[in-house]
């Protein structure tokens, strides 16, 4: 492989990370939110080194890794369960909010968000190794472009956070997508069971892609516009 051919591949490689991790971000960014500002720069410093290495061996044993379905389902569940949380927790006084619970454990939440963090990650990671394997065969090339579409992924995480702040309705918005990403990541290890542990692709439940990713856009742009049409703005953005 030319250099150049190499340079066109990994630039193909972000681009699909980015256009695929749209709900990674969001997700990591409604994860490390109830952290303290100080150490949500390193649950996402913490979650890259754990990204580059856990994407690095997704790579090396793609042909293991895709068949791990219940890594997914675990991933996809958890997601789910963030999202009823949270909403559970506005209609109750007496629940208490993700960021009362850290307050209450900072250090203990602070390594179990990083382990979440990290697994989660490994959970979107394994759609997206299959699309990338098929770009390039070149472990180093493909390794390029996954690295800098994490780093680009954990900075709109840390951005997200930042305009969650500011707008803090669109924290409803971002764990809507949570919920729904949860269910997408619970359909598709539920999908993997079924082919390679039931062996019965009748039971399958597929979610098109075309329907997941419009869906997530419908949800972020009537949100955003139900999010910064409301009066409910945090001091800090004024």
């Amino acid at each position: 492989m030319g250099l150049a051919e190499a340079i066109l591949a990994i630039v193909i490689i972000v681009a699909l990370e980015a256009i695929l991790s749209v709900d990674n971000a969001m997700v990591l960014a409604v994860m490390v939110k109830p952290l303290p500002p100080e150490l949500r720069k390193k649950a996402l410093l913490y979650g890259i080194i754990g990204a580059y290495v856990l994407r690095g061996l997704a790579l090396l044993f793609a042909t293991v890794i895709i068949n791990v379905w219940w890594i997914q389902v675990l991933g996809g569940v958890y997601l789910i369960y963030l999202a009823v949380k949270f909403f559970l927790s506005r209609q109750s006084d007496e629940v208490r909010s993700p960021e009362e619970e850290v307050r209450a454990s900072v250090q203990q939440s602070f390594w179990r968000i990083v382990v979440m963090v990290n697994v989660v990650d490994l959970a979107f990671a394994i759609d997206s190794v299959l699309v990338v394997v098929a770009f390039s065969k070149v472990f180093w090339v493909i390794f390029t472009g996954v690295a800098i579409g994490i780093l680009l992924i954990r900075l709109a995480a840390g951005w997200m956070v930042r305009v969650m702040e500011s707008y803090p309705r669109l924290e409803q918005v971002a764990y809507a997508v949570v919920g729904w990403a949860g269910l997408k990541l619970t359909l598709e290890g539920w999908n993997l069971g079924a082919e390679v542990w039931l062996h019965n692709e009748a039971l399958a439940l597929h979610l098109p892609k075309e329907l997941f990713l419009g869906v997530t856009l419908l949800i972020l742009a009537v949100g955003t516009l139900w999010a910064l049409r409301s009066s409910d703005r945090s001091p800090s953005s004024t």
